[in-house]
């Protein structure tokens, strides 16, 4: 599926994910033409999805974030949809994954200090339908946030 120049493309975007054509051509040994088309090529067929600029939430005043693991009634046959609908209408959620077994959903929750969580958690998280239950886990420190993958 890959060769040799598609990793090392990869593997220079996953470090440095700004990098311009030119330079990322001089680092994968390979013209700007023929990087600009690899790239095109891996847009196509969904290896790269996109470039991101990655956010120091804590700069821009954002100190807390919780991890809600939630379980839902599921004796209603839209709970997943209508939790997940409103779920995504919530600013203050940068993540939504959904789970098999005991936890269904887990929510990502960043606010400014313990008060404002407290703000967001009792006027829109508690307002979400079909939650039967919540587990609260407050993120102390983050060891690793890994993207990229071995390539």
């Amino acid at each position: 599926m890959l060769d040799d120049i598609d990793r090392r493309l990869l593997r220079q975007l996953q470090a440095a994910p700004d990098l311009p054509t030119k330079e990322l051509a001089d680092l994968a040994n390979i013209s700007a033409a023929s990087c600009w088309r690899r790239i095109e090529k891996l847009h196509e067929r969904g290896v790269l999805l996109g470039r991101r600029a990655i956010i120091n939430w804590r700069a821009l005043g954002y100190e807390v974030e919780v991890s809600l693991r939630i379980t839902l009634d599921k004796t209603q046959t839209q709970a997943f949809d209508e939790f997940l609908a409103t779920a995504r209408e919530i600013p203050e959620v940068i993540e939504i994954q959904t789970f098999l077994g005991q936890v269904d959903v887990r929510l990502s929750v960043l606010a400014r200090d313990m008060g404002h969580y407290q703000t967001i958690y009792r006027s829109k998280i508690l307002t979400l339908p079909h939650i039967a239950d919540i587990e609260a886990l407050m993120q102390v420190a983050e060891i690793k946030s890994a993207q990229g993958l071995p390539i």
